[in-house]
């Protein structure tokens, strides 16, 4: 089979197309598959060759995007079994068969059907046979072949990133690299020029150009300045076919913007400029504005304005406005036209971001002068000291003078002062000024210890111009004088304990007093000489303004007399001294050894725990509720009792559960008949073990017998025992609690006998101390003992 094909794309394929034909035409294929076959040779014997394979395919070729109303020949398939009788029939199978290519059964020519489109698939696979068409038998093994889609240039480049935005900065050098661009075209770059991408420049000249083969975009001149021109748009093309006339062409926009770079120095507009200060001006606010024009942007912009000389630098200062780039004029001192009328300031402002690429464009400073004009204001007058703090002393009589206030017109006109208090405190009521002189006086009794400070405003304005006023704080401080006797620090609970001794300080007190140290620091604390010796406590001055509280006997008691009244007289050391009278109350209770506090009179007691009524309701109500509360469990446990459930246990009377009762008091110890110990083995109750009905018995009931035997032989201890043994192994035992009561109380104790027949008979033999440990219940009997002994030392 030979296969020969018309569709040619170049001249060359053309010729060569032309030669295949006229070659084929002339030996009938110039590909042939001979068939398997018997050769006759004369004079010799039938021989069998073998096979040979006649398929030798070359590719096929078809254009893509055939826009031609009749189906596009694609080749011809040929076999050499095929006489041109019609009895060879050719098959096409594989991709797009039947569909996209179609065969001539009978001639073996294939077509294409539809338009292709490489783009999409570059190749299709397909077999062919040819097969008897009588027999359905197949001639020729099958073969396979490929049918390639020929391009042709019908995709225009394009820029997938496009538009662009890029910066570069301004004065780079020429040939500074910007962007490089990159288009794609979908053509096949194996074949021809289709896919060969060439750029050049559309629009953007003569400040860019690109690179034709690499798509790199660079500056086209030297220093290019920002201040002159910022924002350049620049159209890239991309052609294809290596950029020859017919090829196909995208473009896309490279917008570029110079960046700014500090290539400016600062520039004041004017080299002398002049301003207008008026001598009334707050020092720390600013009087003025100033500023240099720099053409850069941003950082590169920044500057810092200081003053470098002039006679007015220590009066001025100037600081720099970081978002409006303004030198601002600000006042150090105040001003007084009177002293001095102008100033001259040489301010300087520099950028504060220098490029030394760009010096050589320096200096990236500028310098310029101001004068300063100082206006003349009418001033409100102005007091000597710009505060007064004056004294006097408290119970001083109305209208005594407290000090006296100063004020002048600074002003050449030298204008009369008036004074006044302003009033709007109700402090300012209790002064008075002279309106003449500035003498300030008191308008009424002062009391230090109410009141040690007061502060009051004193204005002045000119009589001329009274809208004119200045003011100034006037402090005064109210002096102390001796007027409050001392008196105790607080009010003191004082106890003394029943067993005090002799000469025992029982309270520390001290004493306060409301006047000023220097008139009450130093405090004297002693007893009316004027009453008789107090035969139960004394007084002892510790020279520290306290003062100690000390018993004179021995033993108080609260039965004889539970409170002590002891008068004390307190002075301090000012001029003239005062002195005053406070009389200590003093309980009797009783304490623990150590000292601590037992307890006092019951009335005392409840004062001092601080039990107020409500609290005590508050207890009442608590132990009605838990009466209540004990009640209710009483009423529920009777009913509970009622209506008990039949027990778990199959006989009616357990043997664990007996409680056995005698009304019979006896007669002693020696009495022995009136409780049989028999009663407790109770060997008529020890019947056979009585076992739970919901629970089976795992272990044999011992024989009743055997149970009475054993009780007769031992005694009461070992029969307890055996009980015990038999509850904890019996299964049988109910889950819940049972009790089980023995009236065995076991051998003598080891604590000895609590008997007093061994005691000992005398007080030397014996210490009471340890009584104290037993507890609450023995603290009387401890505090007897305890008493005696104290008595015995002694």
């Amino acid at each position: 089979m030979r296969i020969t094909s018309t569709s040619c794309i170049c001249p060359v394929l053309v010729c060569l197309c032309f030669v295949q034909r006229c070659y084929g035409a002339a030996h009938h294929g110039s590909i042939k598959v001979t068939r398997n076959q018997t050769k006759h040779v004369e004079g010799e014997t039938e021989v069998h060759h073998r096979p040979k394979r006649g398929w030798v395919w070359n590719q096929f070729f078809v254009l893509e995007e055939h826009m031609g109303p009749d189906p596009q020949y694609v080749g011809k398939l040929h076999s050499n079994s095929d006489k041109g009788d019609g009895s060879v029939k050719y098959i096409l199978t594989g991709e797009g068969a039947g569909t996209i290519f179609i065969i001539d059964d009978t001639t073996g020519d294939i077509h294409s059907t539809k338009s292709l489109d490489r783009e999409q698939k570059t190749h299709y696979v397909l077999h062919a046979q040819a097969i008897d068409r009588r027999t359905n038998k197949p001639l020729e093994p099958e073969s396979e072949f490929i049918i390639k889609v020929q391009d042709i240039n019908d995709n225009a480049p394009k820029f997938t990133d496009g538009p662009y935005i890029v910066t570069v900065p301004e004065m780079s050098e020429m040939g500074t690299s910007v962007l490089q661009v990159t288009a794609t075209d979908a053509d096949d770059p194996t074949y021809g020029n289709s896919a060969r991408v060439v750029y050049s420049i559309l629009q953007g000249q003569p400040y860019f150009s690109v690179d034709p083969k690499t798509g790199v975009i660079r500056t086209a001149l030297h220093n290019m300045d920002r201040e002159a021109r910022e924002h350049y748009s620049v159209v890239i093309q991309a052609k294809d076919m290596a950029g020859q006339v017919g090829g196909l062409s995208g473009s896309t926009t490279v917008n570029i913007t110079l960046t700014d770079v500090n290539d400016n120095p600062p520039r004041f507009p004017q080299k002398h400029y002049q301003l207008y200060v008026p001598e009334s001006a707050q020092v720390g606010s600013a009087v003025g504005k100033i500023k240099a024009n720099d053409a850069d942007t941003g950082s590169n912009a920044d500057m810092k304005y200081t003053i470098i000389n002039g006679d007015g630098s220590g009066v001025f200062s100037i600081s720099t406005d970081k978002e409006t780039r303004e030198g601002i004029l600000s006042l150090k001192k105040p001003l007084n036209y009177e002293k001095k009328k102008s100033y001259t300031l040489n301010i300087e402002g520099a950028n504060t971001h220098l490029d030394f690429r760009f010096s050589h464009l320096g200096p990236f400073k500028d310098v310029t002068m101001l004068k300063i004009i100082v206006g003349d204001v009418d001033e409100p007058p102005l007091f000597t000291m710009p505060s007064y703090v004056m004294e006097v002393y408290e119970n001083a009589k109305i209208g005594t003078a407290v000090g006296t206030v100063t004020a002048q017109d600074p002003d050449t006109a030298s204008s009369l002062v008036r004074y006044f208090i302003d009033h709007n405190t109700e402090e300012d009521r209790y002064f008075t000024i002279d309106a003449n002189t500035g003498t300030i006086k008191t308008a009424k009794i002062f009391d230090r210890e109410e009141t040690p400070w007061y502060n009051i405003t004193v204005a002045a304005s000119e009589i001329d111009n009274p809208e004119l006023v200045s003011h100034v704080p006037v402090g005064v401080r109210i002096l102390d004088v001796n007027d409050n006797p001392p008196e105790l620090a607080r009010d003191y609970d004082v106890v003394v304990c029943e067993n005090a001794k002799p000469g025992q300080v029982i309270q520390t007190i001290t004493a306060t007093d409301k006047d000023y140290s220097a008139n009450g620091a130093r405090f004297h604390f002693y007893l009316d000489e004027r009453l008789s010796l107090n035969p139960n406590f004394t007084l002892r001055d510790n020279e520290d303004n306290t003062a100690s509280i000390l018993t004179r006997r021995r033993r108080y008691s609260r039965t004889t007399q539970d409170i002590y009244y002891l008068p004390v007289l307190i002075s301090d050391g000012g001029v003239p001294p005062l002195s005053s009278s406070s009389t200590l109350t003093i309980r009797v209770c009783a304490c623990e050894r150590d000292g601590r506090v037992r307890t006092c009179h019951s009335e005392a007691f409840l004062s001092s725990a601080g039990l107020s009524t409500g609290a005590l309701i508050a207890i009442l109500l608590c132990v009605v509720i838990l009466l209540v509360f004990s009640l209710a469990i009483v009423v529920l446990f009777i009913t509970l009792r009622r209506s008990k459930k039949e027990p778990l246990i199959i006989s009616e009377e357990d043997v664990r559960e007996n409680v056995v009762t005698y009304d019979d008091e006896g007669g002693g110890e020696e009495d022995t008949e009136a409780f049989d110990i028999t009663a407790l083995r109770n060997p008529s109750a020890a019947e056979e073990l009585k076992y739970r009905r919901d629970v089976r018995p795992e272990v044999k009931p011992v024989p009743r017998h055997h149970l009475s035997s054993s009780l007769d032989s031992i005694d009461v201890q070992e029969f307890i025992k055996q009980r015990l043994a038999e509850a904890d192994l019996d299964p049988s035992v109910p889950p819940y609690d049972s009790l089980q009561t023995y009236a065995y109380e076991g051998h003598r104790s080891e604590a000895g006998s609590i008997s007093s027949l061994d005691s000992a008979t005398t007080h030397s033999d014996q210490d009471y101390n340890y009584l104290g440990d037993w507890g609450p219940e023995f603290k009387k009997l401890a505090e007897l003992y305890g008493e005696i002994e104290s008595e015995r030392t002694t």
